[in-house]
């Protein structure tokens, strides 16, 4: 007997989600304003496997002379750059493009943001993460 077509099983995207979730297990339970972080003696956000991440308090002062007061009342931090299958690059997901103006700035170079997302490549992320150390984390996806 022959199947031509056989139905997917979905183990493999079954292992493979829950593999994401392990990796993932370093993101935020929920991100902060950068405002909020730089009001902090000790700027932090707790994250999904229990640890804290602490933020550099120079790196937080270093994007608000980036930034005006109404921006750094929205940026979320960190900033997520997710890691997937975009050919030669990763992305960032914002609703206000607050982000791509940062990129702009350290890039020094046009970064856009088009429909609630901007798009970085492998040499941009190494400047990026250079300066945004503590500001910015991955998240991997399929």
């Amino acid at each position: 007997m022959r199947i031509d077509n056989p139905a997917p099983d979905g183990t493999f995207e079954n292992c493979l989600k829950d593999d994401l979730k392990t990796l993932n297990a370093h993101l935020p339970r929920k991100r902060k304003t950068l405002s909020e972080l730089l009001e902090e003696k000790h700027p932090h956000v707790e994250c999904g496997d229990g640890n804290t991440h602490f933020f550099k308090k120079k790196e937080l002062e270093h994007l608000a002379g980036m930034l005006n007061n109404n921006e750094q009342r929205t940026l979320l931090l960190p900033i997520i750059i997710e890691v997937g299958s975009v050919e030669g690059g990763m992305t960032v997901r914002s609703k206000t493009g607050t982000e791509a103006k940062v990129f702009s700035k350290i890039l020094e170079m046009p970064i856009a943001c088009t429909s609630d997302i901007t798009t970085i490549f492998r040499p941009q992320l190494n400047v990026l993460r250079k300066v945004l150390k503590t500001t910015t984390q991955y998240v991997f996806t399929t």
